[in-house]
């Protein structure tokens, strides 16, 4: 039995208007210089031109890619036929520099409206959609840091679709530790480097669907500082211009690794200089390279961010449609089979797949909002500010899709049955994609040290205070919406025992730095509890407004109250129990010996 999917929605197109335009307001951005061009006219062209495309062109060759394994031959990596027919495609569109400005032929889209765009493709078939994420952002480095000679070589061609791109940072002795970088760069006195290492789990780091592929790599100048003050960042293609002609760059494919998703998007080992000829391009200044790539690397955690709603959502609109049409077993007062809709389990299922998903979907809008104006904002002291909430909710935004989104897209497959669990269904695929978001760039345990100890305790708590000025906007906005004043003071009250126990840790940590972030990963669980909270009070407020307005559907707006009832007594409930947990330093994993295990 094979199931249909031909009718896929990816998205409920109603929670795209819902948040972009009364959420959000991504229509008054359109009065800040940068973004002047635009309206909702051409944000709703830009978001149409990707939902098409998404379900007509991308979704049905998610499953075709996912079952083939990408093969290893002669040295080099051999994709599915359909990548080199996709990214032409996906070029074409526009959705490389879409928010890029017009001097490198960018559309300059807000980030908030080119997120939602990308979310569509991401859904329908994420590894495609992976090759131009990459590209988008190892291009950008490059726009951001390159000398104008990398720019017209190399930049231009990638931000075209001609070239794809790759971050190459990860080394198999180092792992997550940036400062254990390896590779090493001899200068020359022709200007270039010659480079030397060994880099692995490279996503998209070779194929045969673009004329050239550009890894951005991380590696150190012979006699740098040791340390992450010594790594630079290296624009290292796999063909360098020789008198006007290609030459293969001494940049050598050494495998494939045989992912458990992502299944359309090799990951690689790659072997930079195996031959003593690999050319490395420095990008910026020597020995700044982590402080580059953090650009990068911060892009992509939305970006993964962005995916891992994607994937719940695919799943759970898949999950809805199922249970509506799906008859199994008997409700009072009915003698024929029900759908499994009817049966309540069923619906608490679905209802904490909802709620994560548009909780969370709405977390990422209001990060690349920020994001917007951090860069894009008239005033100085407004654009520090976004800055900062940019910052605080980075992580979160990477963190709380994958994490709770893994468990959206295991209730899909539990909604389904024994058919979740075989290949004739699309949900356990997704399970298997969405497990990776928990883990590349930047697993949760490192996103939720970044959180408590850079994000809040190194910004001595200013970065809460101005999500607590934000939070208190919303509360109001709520409160004259007519919200109930329950949620309103459950959310308050949350968000301030957060702060006291964030005061506390702050002084925990002037005297024993490894005590406070001890629990980090709970800290993330409760300030990502807090933050969705925060979101589904504005999503109340907004569908409130709409009720009283008689804007929009009557039961979506009626189900999105019925989700923030269900997030606030549900998992808000939860914050105390965190904060005790954590305010008592409980020391269990602490004390636990290697060989007691």
């Amino acid at each position: 039995m094979l199931r249909s999917y031909m009718d896929q929605t990816l998205f409920d197109d109603r929670d795209i208007e819902f948040l972009l335009y009364d959420a959000f307001g991504a229509e008054s951005l359109c009065n800040l210089p940068f973004f002047a061009d635009h309206s909702r006219q051409t944000f709703d062209l830009f978001l149409a031109q990707m939902r098409k495309f998404g379900r007509d062109v991308l979704f049905p060759t998610y499953k075709p890619m996912d079952e083939f394994a990408s093969r290893f031959e002669d040295g080099r990596v051999i994709v599915h036929p359909l990548v080199k027919e996709i990214l032409p495609k996906l070029a074409e569109l526009g959705v490389i520099n879409a928010s890029r400005p017009a001097e490198v032929d960018g559309q300059q889209l807000p980030s908030c409206v080119a997120s939602l765009g990308t979310a569509y493709l991401m859904a329908a078939n994420l590894s495609a959609f992976g090759y131009i994420m990459l590209t988008a952002g190892a291009a950008h480095l490059i726009e951001a840091f390159g000398s104008p000679e990398l720019q017209d070589q190399f930049m231009r061609p990638m931000y075209a679709g001609r070239y794809t791109g790759t971050m190459a940072l990860t080394e198999p002795q180092a792992g997550s530790s940036l400062a254990d970088v390896q590779t090493r760069a001899q200068p020359t006195d022709a200007g270039h480097y010659l480079m030397s290492g060994n880099k692995i789990f490279i996503s998209g780091g070779d194929h045969d669907a673009s004329e050239n592929i550009v890894h951005l790599a991380l590696g150190r100048i012979a006699g740098a500082p040791a340390g992450i003050r010594g790594v630079s960042l290296f624009l290292v293609p796999k063909f360098r211009n020789e008198n006007g002609q290609p030459k293969f760059n001494d940049c050598h494919a050494a495998g494939v690794l045989h992912k458990m998703g992502w299944r359309g998007l090799p990951s690689i080992a790659l072997n930079f200089g195996e031959e003593g000829d690999c050319h490395g391009y420095l990008v910026g200044e020597p020995n700044k390279g982590i402080q580059y790539m953090f650009q990068m690397m911060n892009e992509a955690r939305i970006n993964v961010g962005i995916h891992g709603v994607a994937t719940a959502s695919v799943a759970y609109r898949t999950a809805l449609e199922y249970a509506r049409t799906r008859t199994q077993g008997r409700v009072a007062g009915r003698a024929e089979p029900a759908p499994i809709i009817e049966h309540a389990d069923v619906r608490r299922m679905l209802l904490r797949q909802k709620a994560i998903v548009e909780g969370g979907m709405a977390l990422v809008v209001a990060t690349a909002r920020y994001q917007d104006l951090s860069h894009h904002a008239q005033d100085a002291s407004e654009r520090t500010r976004a800055g900062l909430l940019l910052d605080l909710l980075t992580p979160i935004a990477k963190s709380f899709p994958a994490e709770r989104g893994f468990e959206a897209n295991a209730l899909a497959v539990q909604i389904h049955g024994g058919y979740g669990y075989t290949s004739e269904y699309l949900p356990e695929a997704w399970l298997r994609d969405q497990k990776l978001n928990s883990i590349h760039e930047g697993t949760t345990g490192i996103q939720s040290m970044d959180l408590l100890g850079r994000k809040v305790l190194k910004t001595e708590l200013r970065s809460l205070q101005a999500l607590s000025e934000e939070v208190s906007t919303t509360v109001e906005r709520a409160r004259q919406a007519g919200v109930s004043d329950e949620l309103c003071v459950a959310l308050t009250d949350a968000l301030a025992q957060t702060i006291t126990l964030s005061q506390h840790l702050l002084l925990t940590a002037a005297r024993d730095p490894e005590a406070a972030l001890r629990h980090s990963v709970d800290y993330m669980d409760l300030l990502g509890t807090v933050v969705i909270g925060w979101m589904w009070l504005q999503n109340a407020a907004v569908a409130r407004e709409r009720l009283r307005d008689g804007r929009g559907d009557r039961d979506h707006n009626e189900g999105k109250l019925c989700a923030a009832d269900y997030w606030f007594k549900t998992e808000l409930t939860r914050v105390p129990q965190l904060a005790a947990l954590i305010r008592d330093n409980e020391d269990s994993y602490a004390r636990m010996q290697s060989d007691w295990f």
